[in-house]
């Protein structure tokens, strides 16, 4: 783990070559420094079919407030071709691995260390919450489960899409691959929503026993979510209240969203960003 800012830096290298030649420009890591260690350092874990971009605008309003930021790219992600068949690939076990990596450069970027994820990064998120040592963690809209699904057939449902064949589905089946914005992928892998699922029981069975090891959890919920599943995201949180202060985690919730899932794209949903970012501000800061 870095303790001063250079050593952050030598391991930024390494963690920029992760960026090969298949990544387009939109879809690269992203660090905003000040060329020093700051007060406070933020990472921000995009969702899954996006990139680091997703969170560029949120980025600069807190690099504007002194904080050094890193985007990391999740791994299969940013790719040029925006049809690749990459995130058929993606496992747990790299997630977990990039969202370490990325703690540890944080920590040379800043004092503390706040953590922001949406949806697939939102469960990064709540995983770094639990396993790692850090300042903030602030969970949108995290993905616990699909919102039809019971989160006690989570397990099942997961066994059964890694155990047939991969499958590549729309996110827009009208739109199809003209579906922006350009730096996400518009289709989404069966194999890598049953990956994700075991991240989430991992998390889930390591909270039944042990207390998260991040300071601050703040979850963030839309009342009119589209997508992943909410009473999954109340069940952990009781399971963290139940481990750790419960003043420690704490809940937001949207009640005047449309219908959505996607509350921090600027590209796609500018109206709802609009009405977001204010209140993640505050939340980040408070």
């Amino acid at each position: 783990m870095a303790t001063t800012y250079a050593e952050a830096q030598e391991l930024l290298v390494r963690f920029l070559d992760r960026d090969h030649d298949q990544v387009g420009e939109l879809g690269r890591t992203i660090l905003l420094s000040h060329g020093s260690r700051t007060k406070r350092a933020a990472v921000l874990l995009h969702g899954m079919s996006a990139s680091p971009t997703q969170f560029v605008n949120l980025a600069k309003k807190l690099h504007e407030r002194g904080y050094n930021v890193l985007v990391p790219r999740l791994p299969q992600h940013g790719y040029t071709d925006r049809l690749t068949e990459a995130l058929a690939d993606l496992s747990a076990a790299q997630l977990k691995d990039v969202t370490t990596q990325a703690l540890e450069i944080a920590h040379g970027l800043g004092e503390s260390v706040i953590v922001v994820g949406f949806s697939l990064g939102g469960l990064l998120a709540a995983w770094a919450a639990q396993f790692h040592r850090v300042a903030k963690i602030i969970c949108i809209a995290p993905f616990f489960g699909i919102a039809w699904m019971p989160h006690r057939f989570g397990g099942l449902l997961s066994g059964l899409m890694l155990r047939f064949p991969n499958r590549f589905h729309w996110w827009n089946p009208i739109q199809r691959e003209k579906q922006m914005p350009a730096h996400g992928y518009p289709r989404y892998s069966t194999h890598a929503v049953g990956q994700a699922y075991r991240l989430v029981y991992d998390l889930f069975h390591d909270a039944q026993a042990h207390a998260p090891r991040a300071a601050k959890i703040v979850v963030v919920t839309n009342s009119r979510e589209t997508t992943i599943n909410n009473r999954s995201a109340r069940k952990l949180i009781e399971l963290w209240r139940a481990q750790a202060d419960p003043d420690s985690v704490s809940t937001f919730e949207f009640t005047d969203l449309p219908r959505s899932h996607d509350i921090i794209e600027p590209l796609r949903n500018p109206a709802i960003v609009a009405r977001v970012y204010p209140k993640l501000l505050e939340l980040i800061e408070a």
